[in-house]
């Protein structure tokens, strides 16, 4: 084979950096790393590792100085366990609920704590005679009466609940009778209301709480975040079922109502934040730490004042771990004993890193003595919509067990520049009556249209059937695509979303949709979904109207469809931060050694954007200055073809290349060019044409799958391929809901093999829109991870030819 001497040097540079980057790909991470969701994984393990390996024959845990509350710590140590990966299946929590369920207890701390073990292994109708009886005996030791109404105590002499009444045995109680509700145990609400009650009753001037009516101590944290985590959990069980009006419809428009306790002590906690100690108090650090993690996902947080509590959380726990075992220990009190703090730290560290699958935007004028407080709350008028629809989601089969949301103050993104803010959830929901355009500047539509540019997905939902905000609403998308390619329509009937998890009838759920390349990037709903969501609960009050339970599960239902079609069930990791695409235009000059450039032809040949800015990036970071960050996009006719290492082509509809086009074409691959294409989301029309192209190039060779042991699949070239995964649905009737399935095997790439070397590398399933992270549960093809190393072995085997184009 002809080789271009010229090119030798370029090849031998490629190849040592690529062999250099996967050499030192596995080097150990550690905890002085950047904070990522694998060196946190790795922290979980390590913590898991250590707490099995205490576990005693009988199943249980105990430690040297806390032999009495051994059903707690057994109950403790199980629930970090489960909480941080491992099932019932598992044999150290079989056995260790296999003791548990033997067990008497009669303190506060252990019934809780065993009611919230026996909730998390979900082994369904086995526990729950059990869990019942558990909770019986909670709601008889609430206290009735007197200054502390409402709260608990510890046992003394087997009755749970006697004593004084503390914040720490409430808090716990109220955990466990959380725990037990959603398991299907009824509560009475007369528990919730005297919840409520006591923890109002005892907040102190400065917003914040301490351990028991007699403590005579300042508040501390604590007990600050356990006071945050009761009345965010008793909001939830207290709706009222005064939700209609006379004619049966949602009561939807009515001002919020203002939890001045609450607010009160979020400005504490934003004061007096820490994550080094347990804030103005001496001990009980780890303690501390759980509570404010609770605080934190229940409440819909992820700052209190400036401080981001999960990263700096974690930052600190990683440092503090144990290098020896693993494990972790307090400073002082019980947390001393690692059988204490490990399971506390692993508490933190596996239920904070649950996945934010929403973030609800908070943006509007706001009030001139508090830049916290938005004017009116439009964008708040139903408090609990996202937090229920979530809630609502983690309880279903095929998802994560664990989701959580978050507020995002829209405008402190803007300030910050900081797309990575709002990237860290999927999805961003807006609902309001106000008008979006006018309460967008040109700043605020910048970071919006880079939000969605990387992947992001704005779910909108009309407030009040408010005229204004819909108008405003088309124009603020005139704002975000001014080329007027880019519309707010309606959706097909055929539109995955109508059958993503459940089948909904698109003539009685009227959605709009903008689509962007891939995937729709933003659906409206007409109807004010907030409203309905925001009356879900777990238990419906008693004089609930059937009407309004039909309508709260049918807006519910699209609520999910709506994430699913989003996520594909799969919301992404929330401490890792996406690569960014490039909002600037093409460059005209060529940078490195390597360029790509995107092949125009008559159909949608730019449905996937950013996905070769995707993939530049990533080769970038691998490889230093080897690629420029923009690819090229030319005409199949440009005679400057031999400029580029590789052609890249795709789409989704139908196409054809001009005669003069396809000669073109083929004498740059018949030159040592290599032309990569795919079909996005597998989609049959732009394969057919693909393939009668390639009929037409090159009528004596055969498009033909290349052999799973072919070099192009192996470490030698870069990644090895040898099992990748690729999502399907089961079925593609528009009368059913979609199932996606997941295969995994070889990648199945086609291709056409010039004088010993494949000229065309082709594959019938999706890359460009997972490249771009914008695929669906109805596109057929690679996952992203897979997707991105499929890609860059093409990229790379494109490079490491004998022949390289020639210029003619």
């Amino acid at each position: 084979m002809m080789q271009n001497q010229n090119s030798l040097p370029k090849r031998v540079m490629i190849y040592l950096i690529v062999a250099g980057v996967i050499a030192g790909s596995s080097r150990p991470v550690t905890a002085q790393d950047e904070l990522s969701a694998e060196n946190v994984l790795a922290a979980i393990q390590k913590g898991r590792r250590y707490l099995i390996s205490q576990q005693l024959p009988d199943g249980s845990w105990s430690t040297e100085t806390a032999s009495p509350y051994k059903i707690g710590i057994s109950s403790l140590c199980l629930l970090s366990l489960m909480n941080s990966g491992l099932t019932s299946d598992d044999p150290a929590i079989s056995r260790g609920l296999k003791w548990l369920r033997q067990q008497k207890p009669t303190l506060t701390y252990e019934i809780s704590l065993m009611i919230m073990a026996l909730t998390t292994a979900k082994e369904g109708a086995k526990d729950s005679l059990l869990v019942f009886s558990l909770a019986q005996l909670l709601e008889k030791g609430q206290k009735q009466n007197g200054n502390d109404k409402g709260g608990w105590g510890y046992s003394n002499s087997g009755n749970v609940g006697s004593g004084n009444p503390d914040r720490s045995n409430t808090q716990y109680a109220i955990l466990g009778l959380r725990d037990a509700a959603y398991y299907g145990t009824p509560v009475d609400r007369k528990v919730w209301e005297g919840v409520r009650e006591y923890w109002e009753s005892s907040q102190l001037p400065d917003g914040g709480w301490n351990y028991s009516q007699n403590d005579g101590r300042q508040s501390y944290g604590s007990m600050t975040v356990a006071g945050i985590a009761s009345l965010s959990i008793a909001a939830a069980f207290l709706k009222s079922s005064e939700d209609t009006n006379p004619d049966g419809t949602p009561i939807c428009c009515q001002p919020p109502e203002p939890d001045e306790a609450l607010e009160r002590a979020f400005r504490w906690m934003a004061r007096n934040f820490s994550v080094q100690t347990n804030p103005l108090y001496d001990s009980w650090w780890l303690y501390y730490l759980y509570g404010l993690e609770r605080s934190g996902r229940l409440s819909g947080r992820r700052f209190f004042g400036t401080h981001d509590w999960y990263r700096e959380g974690a930052r600190v726990l990683l440092a503090r771990q144990s290098k020896r075992d693993g494990s972790w220990r307090g400073e002082s009190s019980m947390e001393v004993q690692p059988n204490i703090g490990t399971p506390l730290a692993l508490l933190f560290l596996s239920k904070g890193l649950a996945p934010v699958m929403i973030n609800k935007m908070k943006l509007g004028p706001r009030d001139p003595d508090n830049a916290e407080v938005v004017i009116g709350d439009l964008w708040n008028r139903h408090p609990k919509d996202v937090r229920n629809l979530v809630e609502h989601i983690s309880t279903l089969p095929k998802w994560p067990k664990l989701l959580t949301w978050q507020t995002l103050d829209f405008d402190k993104a803007v300030a910050n520049q900081n797309v990575q803010e709002v990237l860290q959830a999927p999805i961003l929901f807006v609902t309001s009556e106000n008008d979006l355009n006018e309460l967008m500047t040109d700043q605020h539509v910048d970071l919006l249209r880079e939000y969605l540019i990387n992947g992001g997905f704005l779910f909108v939902a009309r407030g009040c059937e408010s005229k204004s905000f819909e108008e405003g609403l088309r124009r603020l998308i005139q704002r975000l695509y001014p080329d007027g390619l880019n519309d707010l329509m309606p959706l097909a009937e055929t539109h995955p979303v109508y059958r993503s998890e459940y089948l909904l009838d698109p003539a009685n759920v009227p959605l709009q949709g903008v689509d962007v390349g891939c995937r729709t990037a933003i659906i409206y709903s007409p109807e004010d979904l907030g409203c309905l969501w925001d009356k879900r609960m777990v238990v419906d009050p008693p004089e609930r109207k059937q009407d309004i339970k039909t309508a709260i599960a049918r807006s519910l239902r699209i609520g999910v469809n709506v994430v699913a079609y989003v996520t594909g069930r799969e919301p992404p990791n929330k401490l890792d931060e996406q690569q960014l695409v490039s909002t600037e235009d093409d460059t005209d000059t060529l940078r490195g050694i390597l360029s790509i450039a995107k092949l125009r032809h008559s159909g949608d040949w730019d449905a996937a954007p950013n996905a070769i800015k995707k993939l530049l990036l990533t080769l970038e970071k691998s490889f230093g200055v080897v690629a420029g960050t923009q690819p090229y996009k030319i005409p199949a006719g440009d005679p400057e073809l031999y400029r580029f290492t590789l052609l890249y082509m795709h789409g989704q509809r139908n196409f054809e290349l001009s005669p003069d086009e396809i000669r073109n074409v083929r004498k740059y691959l018949e030159s040592g060019g290599v032309l990569f294409a795919d079909a996005c989301c597998g989609a049959p029309k732009f394969d057919a044409s693909f393939r009668d192209l390639m009929q037409r190039m090159f009528p004596d060779e055969p498009l033909e799958r290349i052999p799973v042991d072919h070099e192009l699949f192996s470490q030698a070239i870069g990644h090895n391929l040898e099992s990748v995964k690729r999502r399907a649905p089961s079925n593609d009737q528009n009368d059913q809901a979609l199932n996606p399935v997941e295969r995994e095997g070889p990648p199945f790439l086609e291709g056409i093999s010039l004088n010993g070397r494949y000229a065309v590398v082709y594959s019938k399933y999706d890359i460009s829109c997972a490249l771009e992270k914008q695929t669906s549960l109805s596109c057929i093809g690679y996952s992203p991870d897979d997707a991105a190393k499929i890609a860059m072995n093409v990229v790379l085997y494109s490079v490491l030819q004998d022949v390289t184009p020639n210029e003619p």
